[in-house]
């Protein structure tokens, strides 16, 4: 099929399964459509082992949000599919450069359009699709797109057709073709910028062989006067962390027990603290270690003073996790309260990133490119387990347990929360809860979520 094909193709199923529904189980179908489709159209040289990855992903993202049906599950759908069809196409392009991509062709979509000679085809086409087109499509379009629009400015005229028993609101039909065939549209027949394309080896991991000729950052400041720079602040910044983290743990397990307000506030406040301080440290790194002084030979004391740097910031964040996880001990878990882990790891990811930097002698872009996919990865995980049921099944086994926070504030944790109601024999939650969730699985088939389906 060529790429008319494959756009006119999935803008039908998309207004099919999305015409007169609610989001739900028809965007799983229409994501995994997709991801079949892009897997089809790849030529073999371009199914790298990142391609077949990211094609595994979207069809798991396709069946979580099917699944699910909630934000980071949708995020996880969009973010897949279109990496998956950018190194469909590009599998050396970097994939910072997608966000430039995906910005610029969403902007330039109609001037596009218009280009057809770009995406339809240059050849006589057979003639039953050319009378398919020209007698019935063209004009069902135009008909169409006048009717409503003559519908909306003449009551006399939308009253010719009062009488007329169509089941059909045009507007929505209308809506669903346009925003089908501009998804459809961006996806199969997106361009690459010249300029995006020469940027490409601007986000290199290594350095060019020109790049490694040591040079002064800045002309008010030598080589020397530079390195001695790197040497003073690494070594003042060690004492000073070094101080830190006595401190920061003093405060932390030894000081006098507050109430959970305040140390729930004073955990986040300080949580939020070490995220700053890991991201002004990376950004220290990248300052000095950005070109020449990578391949230095007399920089070798400022590479272990950074190294040793990295891992004291280490050490923090490790104190912050065990801070963390002895507060959940304490009073339970919440989505914050794994939401502080899932940042801390990431900050880790991002330390560990800048070790390898030095160690190996990477450009700067190497941190951005490393750090885009584990924030993807982060992104997968979020959407495809079931943080609500954790974290209700786990809370359930405190004296505490408040049934009431976790029916408004918690997700997907109803199967929990029935259990619960049954071991306590609480009637009143039990119809709460099938109360809430009998709307879910009365939907129409395509705007089922399929979660609530499996709960009786």
């Amino acid at each position: 099929m060529k790429t008319h094909h494959y756009i006119f193709l999935t803008t039908a199923l998309f207004v099919i399964v999305f015409y007169n529904q609610d989001i739900g189980l028809n965007l799983g179908i229409i994501g995994t459509v997709y991801a079949l489709l892009t897997f089809i159209r790849t030529p073999e040289r371009n199914r790298t082992k990142t391609f077949i990855f990211l094609f595994v992903t979207s069809i798991l993202s396709s069946a979580a949000f099917a699944w699910y049906g909630d934000f980071p599950s949708l995020l996880a759908v969009v973010s897949s599919l279109l990496l998956l069809g950018y190194r469909s196409k590009n599998r050396r392009m970097k994939i910072l450069l997608l966000f430039p991509v995906v910005i610029v062709n969403a902007f330039t979509a109609l001037c596009r359009f218009f280009s057809f000679d770009e995406w339809l085809p240059k050849r006589n086409v057979s003639g039953l699709w050319q009378k398919t087109m020209a007698f019935f499509l063209i004009p069902l379009i135009l008909v169409s797109v006048f009717f409503g629009i003559y519908s909306a400015g003449s009551d006399h005229f939308a009253g010719l057709f009062t009488n007329v028993e169509m089941d059909i609101n045009f507007w929505q039909l209308i809506c669903m073709v346009v925003l089908g065939f501009f998804i459809a549209f961006n996806y199969w027949n997106y361009a690459v910028e010249k300029l995006i394309y020469k940027s490409n080896p601007i986000l290199d991991n290594d350095f060019k062989v020109r790049d490694r000729s040591l040079k002064p950052t800045y002309s008010f400041l030598d080589l020397d006067a530079e390195r001695m720079s790197g040497v003073i602040s690494f070594f003042t910044l060690n004492i000073l962390l070094v101080f830190f983290i006595i401190t920061y743990n003093y405060e932390q397990f030894y000081e006098t027990a507050k109430t959970p307000g305040r140390l729930s506030e004073e955990t986040h406040e300080r949580v939020n603290a070490v995220i700053l301080s890991i991201i002004m440290a990376i950004l220290v790194i990248m300052f000095y270690f950005k070109s020449g002084f990578n391949f230095d030979p007399k920089a070798g004391l400022m590479k272990i003073l950074a190294k040793s740097w990295i891992v004291l910031n280490a050490v923090l964040i490790i104190s912050a996790m065990l801070k963390n996880s002895e507060y959940i001990i304490n009073y339970g878990f919440t989505y914050k309260r794994l939401g502080v882990y899932v940042f801390l790891v990431l900050s880790l990811l991002g330390l560990i990133t800048a070790f390898i930097k030095i160690q190996l002698k990477k450009r700067n872009a190497f941190l951005f490119n490393t750090m885009a996919w584990y924030f993807y990865a982060a992104i997968l995980i979020c959407s495809y387990i079931n943080w609500g049921g954790i974290i209700t099944a786990e809370n359930m086994k405190r004296q505490n347990f408040v049934s009431e926070y976790h029916k408004n504030e918690i997700n997907f944790n109803e199967n929990q929360l029935l259990k619960y109601a049954e071991e306590k024999k609480d009637l009143k939650l039990k119809a709460e809860i099938l109360n809430k969730v009998k709307p879910q699985q009365n939907e129409k088939l395509l705007s089922k979520i399929l979660y609530y389906q499996s709960i009786h």
